[in-house]
């Protein structure tokens, strides 16, 4: 059978206007890291063992874990080699797609990626330099994982129940888990794989609770990977996704480990049980943070890879008439599936650029950390929370977007949209869910009104609620620049509605947890506002700083992503508009004339744009999204790999369906 690349794709990237290795540059932040990226793709594609003849869909619960773990630890060998080893994640890695072969390879997820992206990190933040000395050695044997949420309690740290007790005559803590609720539940790695565990406890010294700490806790024996005594470990079945990841649970009965095993970095207890209270209590949660902030990044990879599926098959996929006398029209020319697809093409970018901005303001600020100076920790607290729950959220559902817009056949789970959106659904919930998050940023938001009412300085990223107390209005503008401020003067006054809310509801004696959760939805809509604030001024900030640098014709074309976005995002808020700035009902015609405008400049360019997000047909892991457009060939290929083809008549038809037709001929 031809292989030859589908006329429509050809003819689509004939009518692109820039250059698609300039844009891939600037994606992977420089030509180099493109470099590296294609030469690991290269290299890893060659390695035969990684490709499985039968699609992990046909596979068994226990062989998908099976086949997984077997491909994780060639991976794990390939990245030691380029000096990637899970031995020297540092926790200043920079978010990079470098990697992305492996979404291809595993098609739902890494059963090593806590171990690799947290357990090692989580050390190098939180352990003391002689811990790190001893456990960070290249010959390590442990495998770790990371268990803090248990199946009582997730997001109410306080609420954990896992205890650690130090027992002064022997120089150890004792770990239990008092009840069934305090079973650590939901850790990767944990069911199967890891022999280590970092465990998030509370910690008790003499009757005193002194409040969560982490323990490094050996958890299997490193030869016979039996558990050991005091341990009961195990998988906690099939999930929605990440079924290549054994998820598990895990019990301590009078689990002994050395003093030496709580993580000390900022905090110690001593020989005679001393407890040295950390300099500042939200040291802890770095760890955290910073997986925040990578998901960023992580979330504009999987929503690129979404965007370039449904591209590329609204392309090759012909139905209906625009016009009777003409011949049937590609999807991709009804404006409809440009407002479908378009706001997942710009929303990738914003996400990418966002992640990294998030990235360096977090290095910034651990650097001040370090120095002493804890002033920035609770706005980035904050901008981790907001931005990581907003972003999976939207993620998700643009990712969701891309598969209706690929009608019944982004339903295949060969289209690869089912296992990208249940990826990035998971992002809602893990390391933080989305309301618990936006209500702590609630938290910073309604702290930063009361020092602007009391005239105090404020961060540069929630100053404009000085300007707005002024009552500095500035009168609408069709602009970015004026979309951006429309969205600060909604943000400004929800925050400003909030807090009155709160603060009627104090002032009518409840007690301040009573009034904040009769505030919650307020307080949830604020930050959720805030943080889309956020969203279109760093992405409209970076997008003509990037023109700046670029080639005129790539230029164009970012600027009309960027406009895009945030053109989108006032149609979509165009009520609070109305109710917080002075935006007025000919403003918002103006405004969709404009979008209706900037899809038909996008649409040209649409198949470029996601060529140059450069994803391999082996990381799409798609039928439809393939770059030689074969779409209805692959389907087909794909669908005589089910097992149920490979006999004529199923034994089915001879146990069950044949009798009952005989029965009823008689």
């Amino acid at each position: 059978m031809s292989k030859k690349i589908n006329e429509d794709l050809l003819n689509e990237r004939k009518k692109c206007t820039f250059d698609m290795q300039e844009l891939t540059h600037v994606i992977d932040c420089g030509e180099q890291n493109t470099m590296k990226r294609k030469f690991i793709d290269d290299y890893i594609l060659n390695i035969k063992e990684l490709w499985d003849d039968v699609p992990e869909e046909y596979l068994s619960h226990k062989e998908r874990y099976e086949n997984a773990i077997r491909k994780a630890f060639i991976i794990l060998r390939c990245l030691r080699e380029f000096n990637s080893s899970s031995m020297q994640v540092s926790e200043h890695r920079t978010p990079t797609n470098i990697y992305s072969i492996q979404d291809g390879i595993f098609r739902n997820v890494n059963p090593l990626l806590i171990h690799v992206g947290l357990f090692w990190s989580a050390i190098a933040a939180q352990a003391s330099a002689d811990q790190q000395a001893e456990w960070l050695k290249a010959d390590s044997k442990m495998i770790g994982t990371y268990a803090q949420t248990e199946l009582g309690h997730g997001s109410h740290l306080r609420g954990i129940e896992t205890t650690a007790t130090f027992d002064p005559e022997t120089d150890e803590f004792v770990l239990n888990t008092p009840k069934l609720t305090s079973y650590k539940w939901w850790p990767g790695g944990l069911g199967k794989t890891a022999n280590s565990c970092l465990v998030m406890a509370q910690l008790c010294i003499n009757g005193t609770c002194h409040g969560l700490h982490i323990f490094l806790v050996q958890i299997r024996d490193y030869d016979t990977h039996e558990p050991l005594p005091g341990i009961k470990v195990g998988e906690i079945g099939p999930k929605m996704g990440f079924n290549t990841a054994d998820n598990g649970f895990l019990g301590f009965d009078n689990c002994r480990i050395p003093r030496s095993n709580m993580l000390m970095k900022n905090v110690q207890v001593l020989r005679d049980g001393t407890y040295v209270k950390p300099k500042h209590n939200k040291l802890a949660y770095g760890s955290m943070v910073l997986t925040r902030v990578m998901l960023i990044t992580d979330l504009a990879n999987q929503l690129s890879r979404a965007a370039t599926i449904a591209v590329r098959y609204s392309a090759v996929r012909h139905q209906s008439q625009i016009k009777s006398d003409e011949p049937e029209c590609q999807i991709l020319d009804y404006v409809s599936q440009q407002h479908k697809l378009f706001i997942c093409l710009a929303s990738s970018h914003a996400f990418r650029v966002v992640g990294l901005w998030m990235w360096n303001t977090h290095r910034m600020v651990t650097a001040d950390i370090h120095q002493g100076n804890m002033e920035q920790l609770p706005e980035l607290h904050s901008l981790a929370c907001c931005l990581k729950a907003v972003c999976s959220r939207d993620a998700t559902s643009l990712v969701e977007q891309c598969r209706l817009a690929c009608g019944g056949h982004g339903y295949l789970l060969s289209s690869n949209l089912p296992q990208i959106y249940n990826y990035t659904a998971a992002a809602i919930t893990y390391e933080g869910e989305y309301t618990v998050l936006m209500l702590q940023t609630a938290r910073y938001l309604m702290k930063s009104w009361k020092n602007a009412l009391e005239h105090e300085p404020l961060p540069a990223n929630v100053a404009f609620l000085g300007a707005y107390i002024k009552r500095n209005y500035e009168q609408w503008q069709s602009s970015p620049e004026g979309i951006i401020n429309g969205f600060k003067d909604i943000a400004a006054g929800k925050i400003k509605t909030s807090y009155d809310t709160l603060q009627r509801h104090l002032r009518n004696g409840l007690d301040p947890e009573e009034a904040w959760n009769l505030s919650s939805i307020q307080l949830t809509d604020a930050s959720e506002v805030y943080t889309r604030s956020l969203l279109c001024e760093l992405f409209w900030r970076d997008t003509k700083q990037t023109c700046n640098t670029v080639s005129i014709n790539l230029a164009v074309v970012l600027e009309q992503l960027g406009e895009l976005y945030l053109v989108y995002w006032a149609l979509e808020k165009h009520g609070d508009l109305l109710l917080y700035s002075t935006i007025s009902r000919n403003d918002i015609e103006l405004l969709q004339s404009r979008y209706g405008e900037l899809l038909a400049l996008i649409r040209p360019n649409a198949v470029g744009l996601v060529d140059a997000f450069d994803i391999r047909d082996e990381v799409l892991s798609s039928t439809l999204g393939a770059y030689d457009g074969r779409v209805y060939e692959r389907m087909m290929e794909e669908a005589s790999k089910s097992p149920l083809n490979a006999e004529v008549v199923n034994e089915s038809f001879r146990k069950y369906i044949r009798p009952v037709l005989l029965k009823n001929k008689m």
